[in-house]
């Protein structure tokens, strides 16, 4: 859709100048706290399953995907101070913007999944859900904003996060494909600022 790259890229350009001075704020704090870079970048599946490096400000330790799972869970020791105020304020996704501008993300679509977890998708929704380019919200990241908190409630996140989360989180990802506009787009653009909000 050619309005929605038209937004897109729009609204991110906008949103890094604007927010510019935030974002250096951000870094600098990072940087403040603990080595390494300011960026947490990983390996995520976008539009017709190619894969890209998502840009996420760091709020983990150096290498913390070495030393546990691939999903945060619950009040993980691998979060740095800033790291946690970064997380619970969502602020850390501001550098997919960057992603967004550069055309490998856009401001609404399904979440980017990392490749470990895109395996366990039903064949069929995998080829609609990456039929488009994923997103930095939609309405399963509104609904599992405190995922974290929920799965570290789990004696096991990993299984509860494939049998109870993702399954949950492909019906929205389908939803949004089959029903996605422009004016969707926009509300659940204000609906995430509200979530956040509150």
């Amino acid at each position: 859709m050619i309005v929605k790259r038209l937004f897109d890229l729009l609204a991110s350009g906008i949103g890094l100048l604007v927010l510019s001075p935030l974002l250096l704020v951000i870094a600098l704090a990072i940087k403040w706290e603990s080595h390494g870079s300011v960026f947490f970048r990983q390996e995520r599946v976008g539009q017709f399953g190619k894969t890209f490096r998502i840009h996420k400000f760091r709020t983990m330790v150096t290498d913390a995907e070495r030393q546990g799972l691939q999903i945060t869970v619950g009040a993980d020791a691998r979060i740095t101070r800033v790291g946690a105020v970064l997380r619970k304020s969502k602020l850390d996704e501001l550098a997919q913007l960057i992603d967004v501008f550069t055309g490998h993300m856009s401001l609404v679509g399904p979440r980017p999944e990392v490749p470990k977890y895109v395996a366990y998708y039903p064949a069929a929704a995998r080829a609609l859900v990456q039929s488009v380019k994923p997103g930095i919200t939609d309405w399963a990241s509104i609904k599992f904003k405190d995922e974290n908190d929920i799965l570290g409630k789990s004696s096991d996140p990993h299984a509860a996060y494939i049998n109870e989360v993702l399954p949950i989180k492909i019906a929205f990802y389908s939803d949004y494909v089959r029903q996605r506009s422009f004016f969707g787009d926009l509300h659940i653009i204000f609906a995430t600022f509200g979530a956040l909000l509150r």
